[in-house]
């Protein structure tokens, strides 16, 4: 009886040590943030989890400039299954309690992605110096669980850099301004004021984004003055908005313009409104 104890004593002492914890965080003397994007654009924030991956907060330009945390994985996930995101002080806190946040869905062959409000749970519990640590149980080992832990050594100054690139982003995306259709003063080539204001608004955007394909600029005329000065009054419109992106550093080479006069109205001439709607110009940016 004594033998047989010993036997399975020393069976549950080694199923205890094979169902381990394994953890990945940065140490204290490895642990780095660093902004990898700074632009009116985009924003990116990067803290590398050695033999783990990236943990990635990035915010880009729109209305509400989220922000969005991305678990960047060497090794993603052969199965789905959920994570356990918990807040947890570091070791020099003791003591001190540590807190769930939320939960991570890890998808088959994705990276880990958590919305604006966990993102942004996750940056105030790091300024507080605690570590958001992800728990789940390893696809590649039954008997393991992982932990994937944020060091919040050198922290604080990174923080303070994305909060202000984020602030300066633009409060519009490419979306936004990919497809524009603005609007002209009765026989003039003044845009109208708020037409003014968007093209303001594309020119701003152009200036950052240098993955621009193509430019396509299309003008058009209501029925009155003539067809031939139409037509010409059409492609001067084009041309002067062609040379306003231009001189934004867009290569030539992706503009494209056309003047099509009368033709395509989208509103009957009989109206000041109608006429109003088909003095107009389309501008239509394509990306890769």
């Amino acid at each position: 009886m004594i033998k047989f104890s010993a036997i399975f004593m020393a069976l549950v002492a080694a199923t205890s040590v094979e169902a381990a914890m394994r953890t990945y965080t940065a140490d204290p003397q490895s642990s780095t943030w660093q902004m990898v994007e700074n632009s009116r654009l985009q924003c990116q924030l990067n803290h590398a989890v050695p033999f783990y991956g990236d943990a990635v907060f990035r915010s880009v330009a729109s209305k509400n400039k989220d922000v969005r945390f991305n678990l960047d994985m060497v090794v993603r996930p052969n199965n789905y299954d959920v994570a356990a995101l918990e807040s947890v002080p570091p070791s020099w806190r003791p003591g001190q309690q540590g807190k769930a946040l939320a939960s991570m869905e890890l998808l088959r062959q994705f990276d880990g992605e958590l919305s604006n409000d966990t993102a942004w749970l996750m940056l105030t519990e790091l300024e507080k110096g605690n570590q958001p640590t992800f728990y789940y149980q390893d696809w590649r080992n039954e008997q393991d669980r992982i932990a994937v832990a944020l060091s919040a050594i050198n922290f604080p100054s990174a923080y303070w850099s994305f909060l202000q690139c984020r602030d300066a982003l633009l409060p519009y995306s490419f979306e936004d301004i990919a497809f524009t259709v603005m609007n002209y003063k009765k026989n003039s080539s003044d845009l109208t004021k708020s037409s003014k204001q968007r093209l303001q608004q594309i020119g701003e955007y152009l200036k950052h984004d240098k993955d621009i394909e193509s430019v396509t600029i299309a003008a058009y005329t209501d029925s009155y003055g003539g067809r031939w000065n139409n037509l010409e009054l059409s492609k001067r419109r084009a041309q002067a908005i062609a040379d306003y992106i231009k001189e934004l550093g867009v290569d030539e080479g992706k503009l494209v313009t056309t003047g099509f006069g009368e033709k395509r109205h989208i509103a009957p001439n009989e109206t000041v409104i109608g006429r109003g709607k088909n003095r107009r110009v389309v501008i239509q940016i394509a990306k890769p």
